[in-house]
């Protein structure tokens, strides 16, 4: 089918959860901006395989740690495909390390918030506009289940810092945004069968989440109404809680 909804961006679209994300919002009906900072071939992969739902795809690069990169790629996800602006965003990336609090680097650090809080406050700021000028929008910001709880987690402070920072700058953006036709809304995930750490021993549910269970969350933020907003969806099987 040919898309009438708009262009979906989703960043870290190369492989994984981010190319699962894709390739659902291409079944959906979204011509697809796919985004990469060094996997190229991966990424085109990723675009070929939305084409094959009937839309467009587009890969575009940027290092979205990069305030100026991250804005300079919503423009261009959003310029992408004539009478097609920016419908969707989804803030996929976002780098994890873990690593004792004491030992962790200046370096780590930057990365862990800049991957994770400043690349979503930049496109999300971005997007906003160029959604709020359309009356329509749906931003799905990917959280961390349990990063709402205030508890010691020495050996992931800066994820859990910058993952607690999504949540806050997509409630804060949400009401901002409230009553434009444009939503902002998170989904958490907890331990899916692509994390690098899965002790299973700590799942109530027993399982290890999967991928498809993650993109059927966002999916959800991306077909309900407007009125859905400034929400947090976990998809963790009861850890963390």
């Amino acid at each position: 089918m040919t898309s009438g909804r708009g262009t979906a961006l989703v960043t870290g679209a190369a492989r994984g959860i981010g190319r699962a994300l894709a390739v659902a919002l291409a079944q959906e009906g979204y011509h697809v901006a796919v985004h990469y900072r060094s996997s190229e071939a991966d990424a085109q992969e990723t675009a070929r395989l939305c084409r094959e739902a009937g839309v467009q795809a587009v890969v575009l690069p940027a290092d979205v740690t990069v305030p100026a990169q991250a804005r300079q790629l919503v423009r261009d996800a959003h310029a992408a495909f004539a009478d097609s602006p920016l419908a969707v965003l989804v803030n996929n990336v976002g780098n994890y390390v873990h690593r004792p609090l004491l030992d962790t680097t200046d370096a780590e650090w930057a990365d862990m918030l800049g991957s994770n809080l400043t690349s979503t406050f930049a496109t999300c700021q971005e997007a906003a506009g160029l959604m709020k000028a359309a009356g329509f929008g749906r931003i799905v910001n990917l959280g961390y289940a349990g990063a709402r709880n205030v508890l010691a987690r020495p050996g992931i402070v800066p994820y859990v810092i910058a993952k607690a920072g999504v949540l806050h700058l997509s409630r804060s953006l949400a009401v901002a945004l409230a009553g434009t036709g444009v939503s902002v809304n998170v989904v958490s995930p907890g331990v899916i069968e692509t994390s690098v750490s899965q002790p299973l021993r700590e799942i109530p549910a027993g399982r290890l989440g999967t991928v498809q269970e993650l993109v059927d969350g966002a999916l959800y933020f991306v077909r309900a109404s407007d009125y859905v907003t400034g929400q947090e969806l976990e998809i963790a099987g009861g850890w963390n809680l």
